[in-house]
């Protein structure tokens, strides 16, 4: 018997996790099979308990996983201030993130799957999206973030369900005015807040 490294242990479990995340926003958490999942990672069924108790325990786990990534790589990186929020609102609107399901935002792809899972599932978004408003509310207002929490949780809402509702869409002009209008209505409510 082949004895492996505890990295590559971690790192076989963080492929699965990061190939899982993937899939279940091309194909939903419903629509997402252990089989499936574990094909992608390029291992076999066999394998998922060695690293996983259930598929539940998997989804949760990639679920945290792209709500993590989402916030390292777009919220924390953004600029402070209003500068970044404009960044984080442009980027989230852009057709590329529309377009590319897979890639793109944890929150409006799966969302409505979430809203219908289990706790640990919920609670596990819930982390995230705690994490990714509180870095809105930190740019909105930096004096005092948590006046500013409500506020965040609604931009979020109104950028999740703005993509939704563009890449159900099969006019493509349509759609892609949406995502303008869409960056005209964050950056309306953010200035609000501004001025409050």
């Amino acid at each position: 018997m082949v004895r492996y490294p505890k990295e590559h242990k971690h790192q076989t479990r963080q492929r699965i996790v990061t190939t899982a995340g993937r899939r279940l926003k091309r194909n939903g958490i419903d629509g997402s099979g252990v089989a499936t999942l574990m094909k992608d990672a390029g291992l076999t069924v066999g394998t998922f308990y060695a690293y996983f108790a259930s598929k539940e325990d998997l989804v949760a786990t990639a679920v945290a996983d792209q709500m993590r990534t989402q916030h390292e790589n777009i919220v924390a990186q953004a600029a402070p201030g209003r500068a970044g929020l404009e960044q984080i609102i442009r980027w989230y609107f852009s057709t590329e993130q529309r377009d590319s399901v897979e890639d793109g935002c944890p929150n409006a792809a799966l969302l409505d799957e979430i809203g219908r899972s289990t706790d640990r599932t919920k609670q596990a978004y819930t982390d995230g999206a705690l994490t990714l408003i509180d870095g809105f509310a930190a740019r909105l207002a930096p004096h005092d973030p948590s006046s500013a929490r409500p506020k965040s949780l609604s931009l979020l809402g109104m950028m999740a369900g703005t993509l939704q509702l563009s890449r159900a869409l099969t006019d493509r002009r349509l759609a892609d005015q949406l995502l303008e209008q869409g960056i005209h209505n964050a950056l309306a409510l953010i200035d609000a807040e501004q001025h409050n």
